[in-house]
């Protein structure tokens, strides 16, 4: 039977994530997201949950100290009242509790919020894995993996059949042929990878409050797909007129001032994919994100060439997130729309008005399950 404080260890943690689950769409707006530990394991700060405590005595009653005597004043009625540097406040101090969840815990929380479907990955070869499971017992190994419970079974049979086991005196000391040691049985599994490859525009019109959008969208889309996934690595483009890859710093926090050539991200997303990922054996997720702006009609035409002829042939699908901005047109989001029409499911098309969408959009483009 489990122990009572396990068992209330994990109702309280079932709590926890019921408040996140209730909490998420206004967590996702104000932009905040979890922190990674470095151990597998993500830091979530839940200031609506009061950490558990005991409190003494009757609620109606006075506390400890009661009786004559004003506040401040010594007990022995010797010295003076303590001071201090400043005053004293009104407002009930931060109650922060910090609570520590798994990626898997966090992309089932983002998937129940969501109703998102498990990912079919689409025909790629799965790669080999292979993992050691100690589920048999040898006569040889280090004796790190010495099994004492069977050396020491297989002692007391060596004793008995020498007729050498005294039941009056039942000292059983093992040799070397006695002793047994866990051994390892080599499974091989086969788990799909994938590579998701970020695009953004980076040109004037793209501010940091779109950058941001991209930033927190990024963040749980890489989450679930970390869930569904056992290998997945994440590229980033950024462009204006010319496009470049750089690392996830970069990536959001760089802004130019050039025009816009959104098939100049798409070239290059090309050529990563065919230098660094078979299709064969990659599950591949490229997602743009603009403010729809482009430098000319030419420049979008190639850009719908891309997609046909090279993109969407190796890719699950393809994702656009058009991001508002004041000084965007959006018309790349009409210019797919017409082609491809807004329910496609290869290209997968969503307006992100302000944070309080991101999650719309996340479902949006992992609601296929694709």
């Amino acid at each position: 039977m489990d122990h009572p404080i396990k068992r209330d260890f994990a109702r309280f943690r079932k709590i926890v994530k019921g408040k996140i689950r209730d909490n998420l769409r206004k967590y996702v707006s104000n932009g905040e997201m979890p922190i990674p530990k470095g151990d597998g394991t993500f830091k979530v700060p839940m200031p609506q949950i009061d950490t558990p405590r005991f409190k003494f005595g009757d609620k109606d009653a006075g506390g400890v100290g009661q009786g004559d005597g004003a506040e401040g004043e010594p007990i022995d009625g010797e010295g003076q009242p303590g001071e201090g540097d400043g005053e004293a406040g009104d407002n009930e101090g931060s109650k922060e509790l910090e609570v520590s969840l798994s990626l898997e815990e966090l992309a089932s929380i983002l998937g129940e919020e969501l109703e998102l479907p498990n990912i079919e990955p689409k025909g790629k070869k799965q790669l080999e894995s292979f993992s050691n499971k100690y589920t048999s017992i040898g006569v040889t190994g280090p004796d790190s993996l010495k099994h004492f419970k069977r050396s020491y079974k297989e002692a007391l049979k060596r004793e008995v059949i020498s007729g050498n086991y005294d039941p009056k005196n039942p000292v059983i000391v093992p040799i070397r042929g006695d002793y047994r040691y866990r051994a390892a049985h080599q499974k091989v599994e086969f788990e799909n990878s994938a590579v998701v490859i970020y695009m953004m525009d980076v040109s004037g019109s793209m501010g940091d409050e779109q950058k941001e959008i991209v930033r927190t969208e990024s963040f749980w889309i890489n989450l679930w797909l970390k869930g569904q996934y056992k290998d997945i690595e994440v590229r980033y483009i950024i462009h204006d007129a010319t496009a470049k890859e750089v690392d996830e710093h970069t990536f959001f926090r760089t802004r130019e001032s050039g025009g816009t050539l959104i098939s100049s991200a798409f070239k290059l997303c090309v050529d990563i994919i065919k230098e660094d990922y078979d299709f064969n054996e990659w599950n591949i997720y490229p997602f743009h994100f603009s403010d729809g702006d482009n430098w000319s009609t030419d420049d979008t035409k190639y850009c719908l060439e891309l997609l046909d002829k090279e993109i969407l042939p190796v890719s699950n699908m393809f994702c656009y997130g058009q991001v508002e901005s004041r000084y965007g047109s959006g018309q790349f989001y009409k210019d797919l729309s017409t082609k491809y029409g807004e329910k496609s499911e290869d290209v997968i098309l969503s307006k992100i008005k302000n944070k309080d969408a991101i999650l719309d959009s996340i479902k949006d483009f992992l609601g296929k399950g694709k």
